[in-house]
């Protein structure tokens, strides 16, 4: 069985002689806006797991949060992560706690590498704007403390990424031209 995903953009074959570029970094870092346009310009499928998940459940992320807890969402993400072990050559954005679990993880890496699109809490904040709204783990008090929180328990993890990029002060051009340098193997 081949399994599709319905809010890819299949430019390309899911080739699974060809590792997945997948980006990781704080809610707000960029990986859906850059993995967007890394796919467009290397001709490849881009995939963002939160869409992915909302459209199978027919549910926001929000909604499968407050209904069925964290645990249950990481388990979406699992079952979604099996699937895309069985294929290859995609732009992939999950969310930003995927990376915590290295189990998970490890379904796709090696062969897939993993890039940290790194920025400050404070920048992710600004950039989420509104859309932080729909973030369960940002609904609190404190929205800042709680991603310098997220930061502090998942650090190790983003930088054991592959390749660190410091996305703090470039643009997203900038940013989605040095992903493909590196999916290109340019850089």
């Amino acid at each position: 069985m081949t399994a599709t995903f319905r809010t890819s953009n299949p430019v390309s074959a899911a080739d699974p002689r060809r590792p997945h570029l997948v980006l990781v970094g704080l809610p707000g870092a960029g990986k859906s806006t850059v993995g967007v346009g890394v796919a467009e310009r290397l001709a490849r499928t881009f995939l963002d797991f939160d869409h992915e998940i909302e459209r199978r459940e027919g549910k926001t992320i929000a909604e499968i949060f407050g209904e069925k807890g964290e645990g249950h969402f990481r388990q979406l993400e699992r079952v979604l992560t099996e699937e895309l072990r069985l294929m290859g050559n995609m732009i992939l954005a999950p969310g930003g706690g995927w990376v915590s679990n290295r189990e998970v993880v490890g379904l796709l890496r090696p062969p897939a590498r993993l890039i940290y699109l790194k920025v400050r809490p404070e920048t992710a904040l600004k950039r989420l704007g509104a859309e932080r709204s729909t973030r369960p783990l940002l609904m609190r008090p404190d929205p800042l403390g709680e991603i310098r929180r997220l930061l502090d328990s998942r650090k190790a993890a983003y930088e054991s990424a592959d390749h660190v990029i410091e996305a703090e002060l470039l643009s997203i051009e900038e940013v989605i031209k040095r992903v493909s340098a590196l999916a290109l193997g340019t850089r």
